[in-house]
């Protein structure tokens, strides 16, 4: 007890001063940012007010971007669509500030994330409100998708970056006992990205984050659908820059159509790409001009099942959100809901009771519980998803209301859609919708639902629900999808220490996450010697050249010794080997070689 007694009290001071320590509020400077002209009251002058027509049909790519709010078609400016030139000069920029960043200090790179995240927290409604505006979603869905993800994967990297980047000792094996194995992480240089218009915000600062964190510079190219709020979001990653210290042009935004978008793909040393399957296979195809390697997040049909054994309430609300996910803008929404037999019934009339309550309209001009969709015409797709559906057997079971539009506003919403008696030969099971619809289909075993579920040619992600969770595991380890919740809806992104990313037509590869954190390094393996220089590598004597009759003879041995299925095996070999080497006569084998 006198011996423990010193060493307990030693750890309980410890810990409380760790403790106090915490209590410390660390010294996080605050940035400026320039909002003047992107707050409403500031834009909407007579210059700029006007309503903004755009054509109908395949967009045509100019010089320019032109940008308005999908909910109320307000014009917002342009930015120009750049040429592959000035795509290549700001990469040539990045890659010269790289080479600055690459020796910062892991230090810096924590007060870089600490500056971002506090100003997130301070300014979470303007953050918000760009993100509705630009896109059309409400500032909840925005405040869900936008500020929690980003906020939780600048925590992780705070407390757990670091430790990932560090160099990780592995075994060394049998052979290599005498030498250290390790995998050291360095950057790739720069790493580009091309990102979708759905997550404004989270889908700029997601790979910055990572690519910076980990000594990289980071060019990312922003949806042309989303240009405003993506060139608002860089001036807060320049402001962080500047405070640390950073050198100039490490990270850039860029903006332009396809053109510009394969023209970054040609330059950097890493792409990411947030997108359709068809861009993404286009992505791939330059890529491998250049060969670097390609991370490819894309589409989704979410299945969501719900076993007989749930509590129904909590669940309708959970598949309700997840269904209406953004504003209907469907990113690791569910897409697919199948229902057991025993209570399909109960569980569409709560759905649609809710759904029925659900009011559409511009997010930032009343308590709506829905905003606008943001691609244009897409309405008019959802509307032939549940056309087909309709054709071949479906009902539409409820749907939601709109608020105060005008007639020529009809095009920019949708309303959230119940569809009941549905099956696989209706598109709306089988294609993305990237929309409010809810498609429910019944199911009466695990076995049929799990077949059902498989049935996609997307895999990225699903949510199983039963009262039984071992139930639940059982049914989500059989579904071919990259990330899977039991008994909850899109918890698995939110844990930021986990991979996201899909397989078959939903890509490969992953971001977040140790995965998505390494990926954005240089993997070296390294092998080094363990008691240098008391013990160093020498080639034994018996198969040093020129090499003699005995060679193959002590490499048989010596591969006994190390990988025998037995201790008696090895050390009859290991004996053998000992013989081999200290009978060994160089001259005297070397005279029978050449006799």
């Amino acid at each position: 007890m006198a011996i423990w007694w010193p060493l307990f009290v030693l750890g309980i001071a410890y810990a409380l001063c760790r403790f106090l320590l915490m209590l410390i509020p660390p010294s996080v400077p605050s940035i400026e940012v320039d909002a003047s002209d992107v707050v409403e009251d500031a834009s909407q002058n007579k210059e700029n007010s006007f309503i903004y027509i755009p054509r109908r049909g395949k967009t045509v790519q100019t010089d320019k971007i032109q940008c308005y709010e999908p909910a109320t078609m307000k014009y917002l400016g342009y930015f120009p669509a750049l040429t592959p030139e000035e795509v290549r000069e700001h990469v040539a920029q990045a890659r010269k500030a790289q080479k600055i960043w690459a020796k910062s200090s892991f230090k810096q790179r924590r007060q870089f994330l600490r500056i971002l995240l506090k100003y997130i927290i301070e300014h979470q409604d303007l953050i918000c409100e760009i993100s509705s505006r630009d896109t059309g979603k409400t500032m909840v869905d925005a405040s869900l998708g936008e500020i929690m993800t980003t906020c939780e994967k600048i925590t992780w990297l705070l407390d757990e970056g670091e430790k990932w980047l560090k160099p990780e000792y592995r075994s060394s094996g049998r052979s290599m006992l005498h030498k250290r194995a390790k995998v050291e992480f360095y950057p790739l240089g720069v790493v580009g990205a091309i990102v979708s218009w759905n997550y404004p915000f989270h889908n700029v600062f997601n790979p910055m984050l990572a690519a910076v964190f980990s000594g990289n510079a980071a060019v990312i190219k922003v949806s042309e659908h989303a240009s405003w709020s993506g060139c608002f979001y860089y001036r807060i990653i320049q402001a962080a820059l500047a405070a640390v210290g950073a050198p100039e042009n490490l990270v850039h935004i860029i903006t332009g159509f396809a053109e510009t978008g394969q023209a970054l793909v040609s330059s950097v040393d890493k792409i990411i790409f947030v997108g359709s399957p068809g861009v993404g296979k286009m992505i791939m195809q330059r890529a491998s001009e250049t060969l670097i390697p390609v991370t490819l997040e894309l589409g989704g049909k979410d299945a969501f099942i719900v076993c007989e054994d749930v509590d129904l309430p909590s669940v309708v609300q959970v598949a309700v959100r997840a269904a209406l996910q953004s504003s209907g803008q469907n990113c690791a929404g569910a897409e697919r809901f199948y229902v057991h037999r025993d209570i399909y019934s109960e569980f569409v009339a709560q759905i649609v009771k809710v759904i029925k309550s659900i009011s559409v309209g511009p997010p930032l001009s009343g308590r709506f519980d829905m905003g606008a969709i943001c691609m244009q015409e897409h309405s008019e797709k959802l509307q032939n998803l549940v056309n087909d559906a309709l054709d071949k057997g479906a009902e539409i079971a409820g749907r939601g209301s709109f608020g105060h539009l005008g007639e020529d506003a009809v095009d920019q919403f949708f309303p959230p859609t119940v569809l009941i008696n549905v099956d696989h030969t209706m598109k709306i099971m089988q294609e993305e919708a990237f929309g409010p619809i809810l498609p429910i289909m019944m199911f009466s075993t695990d076995e049929e639902v799990i077949e059902l579920a498989n049935d996609s040619k997307y895999g990225l992600g699903c949510a199983v629900f039963s009262g039984n969770q071992k139930r639940a595991i059982e049914i989500a380890s059989q579904l071919h999808c990259g990330v899977a919740a039991i008994n909850d809806f899109a918890s698995t992104y939110m844990c930021q220490s986990l991979p996201f990313g899909g397989v078959k037509h939903s890509g490969f590869g992953r971001f977040a996450g140790v995965e998505g954190l390494r990926a954005c390094c240089l993997i070296k393996s390294v092998v080094e010697d363990r008691f240098w220089p008391y013990i160093r590598t020498k080639i034994p004597k018996p198969i040093q050249y020129p090499v003699t009759e005995i060679g193959f003879e002590f490499q048989e041995s010596l591969v006994e010794t190390l990988y025998g299925l037995s201790v008696w095996d090895r050390l009859r070999a290991l004996v053998n080997v000992l013989k081999i080497v200290s009978e060994y006569n160089p001259t005297s084998n070397l005279t029978k070689k050449t006799r």
